[in-house]
């Protein structure tokens, strides 16, 4: 298992932000099929208040243990009520298959398990993106439904898989 440490966004991760945000080989694993400007990132880094509470929303740098970012990792729809959240995980193509998602997962659950003291996780997934099926089911999830024609590619509907964890 790889080291890795989360840590919050800083206006020098505009750049990373950037290339993440507007990659669309991404835009089908997630809920945003549009284009953010260098502005829209930089408006959000300045004026995200850093509470989950209020946002309902976190992002996270992955760094690894030489300080490089390897990735980004989301834990949105925070519910406080229902001590719930969805989480998502971006890990850059050249740190792929090195365990950093794996590593980064584990990093997320203790954040919300120690600090955000939530009772579940869960993750909305492409049913044919097959890697990060198999991470989450690594991880211990488990399916709890499968959403039909759920997710747009502007050719294409796909379903999608609900990935759930409790604590």
């Amino acid at each position: 298992m790889n080291t890795i440490h989360l840590r919050a966004i800083e206006p020098e991760d505009l750049d990373f932000l950037y290339r993440i945000e507007n990659d669309v080989k991404l835009w089908n694993v997630g809920i945003t099929n549009v284009p953010y400007s260098r502005y829209a990132l930089h408006d959000y880094v300045a004026n995200a208040s850093g509470d989950i509470y209020t946002d309902h929303q976190v992002r996270l740098i992955v760094e690894n243990a030489e300080h490089q970012v390897v990735g980004i990792a989301d834990i949105v729809d925070f519910d406080a009520s229902n001590r719930r959240a969805e989480i998502g995980l971006v890990i850059e193509q050249p740190f792929r298959g090195q365990g950093y998602g794996f590593s980064a997962m584990k990093e997320l659950e203790r954040y919300a398990l120690d600090v955000l003291h939530l009772h579940q996780l869960y993750a909305i997934i492409d049913v044919r993106n097959e890697t990060c099926l198999q991470l989450f089911r690594q991880m211990g999830y488990h399916e709890s439904s499968r959403l039909k024609d759920w997710l747009y590619d502007g050719r294409e509907y796909r379903d999608a898989i609900v990935m759930q964890t409790f604590f």
